[in-house]
């Protein structure tokens, strides 16, 4: 029986870690595991291939993907679905594991309705945005890079008493900016998930320096679109010499960290368990320290939230 794996959307480190799992413990169930380079395109242009275990041999220590990514709008015409279902019926392959979000796993719910091809997603994104999902693969190597990142900014900020405003990555979510702003000690923290108040914010720091504070870190998510403004507000409103770093495609690559490898492997594992008994459109979760798969159409149903007890310590960094 054959079964292909993919990477889909945005890349980030876990992949690797995953595609090796994938290849070694398909093997192990008897299955004839294949890889599928570029994504979706990759599955319509059919660069897929069978894999061995030399395929994977070396790779759990690199971030992104050996297989590449890609996202298409080609997938979302009917004839192409058809082309990339022909390759996948000529290769003998019945089941796919994609390593993505949820546009990924949206696509892949409409192919499976539409010719039968099972799919198992694991959610793969450093956004950890996803519905049902505690955790996503890439998000703690994500955080410890911002994390060292933010480490070194604030040594340098010390030494000359000056506001460094970090941008992370996160889109309309704002968990990697909060966690980050929480675990590294951050004076502020701006993420879609709150209000801020400037005045109130002003009003502290005012007092805050008067009181012998000589340098602040202030950590924001992409999706407020407010780092630049917020630099030049520390300056001009605060009285404070301020610089921006925007970290950006930092926080996808690097190696695997040792969370973000175990979970690829229990991802994965479960995946392919998921998939063997007769999962058709199931995505991997882990909820409360446990993991299971729950259908498709209940992950695309939701709408993924950031826990209460962080988002009450984050409000006290936004005013």
């Amino acid at each position: 029986m054959g079964i292909a794996i993919m990477t889909s959307g945005g890349d980030c480190a876990g992949m690797n870690p995953g595609i090796k799992r994938f290849v070694e413990y398909s093997i192990e169930k008897g299955l004839k595991p294949y890889l599928i380079c570029d994504g979706l395109e990759g599955l319509i242009d059919n660069r897929i291939q069978p894999a061995t275990h030399a395929d994977v041999a070396g790779i759990i220590t690199k971030g992104g993907s050996v297989l590449r990514s890609s996202r298409s709008a080609r997938f979302f015409e009917p004839e192409y679905r058809q082309q990339a279902y022909d390759n996948l019926k000529a290769h003998g392959i019945d089941m796919l594991v994609v390593l993505g979000g949820d546009g990924s796993f949206r696509a892949l719910d409409v192919f499976y309705r539409e010719f039968g091809i099972a799919f198992c997603g694991i959610p793969a994104t450093i956004d950890n945005d996803i519905f049902g999902t505690d955790y996503c693969l890439g998000v703690d190597t994500a955080l410890n890079v911002i994390r060292q990142a933010t480490d070194q900014i604030r040594d340098t900020a010390s030494s000359s008493r000056r506001a460094f405003v970090i941008e992370t990555m996160g889109r309309d979510c704002g968990y990697l900016a909060l966690v980050s702003a929480l675990t590294s000690g951050a004076e502020i923290c701006l993420i879609p998930e709150l209000p801020y108040d400037l005045d109130s914010l002003k009003k502290r720091f005012q007092a805050e320096i008067a009181d012998g504070r000589t340098y602040m870190i202030a950590i924001v998510s992409e999706g407020v679109d407010f780092a630049p403004q917020l630099t030049r507000w520390l300056e001009e409103e605060v009285g404070m010499e301020a610089r921006l770093t925007v970290l950006g495609h930092t926080q996808r690559g690097g190696s695997p960290t040792v969370l973000d490898r175990l979970r690829a492997f229990e991802f994965v594992t479960i995946a392919i368990d998921a998939l063997v008994t007769g999962s058709n459109d199931g995505v991997v979760f882990y909820k409360n320290c446990q993991m299971a798969t729950r259908s498709i159409s209940e992950v695309v149903s939701g709408r993924s939230e950031i826990s209460p007890v962080y988002l009450e310590e984050g409000r006290k960094l936004t005013r």
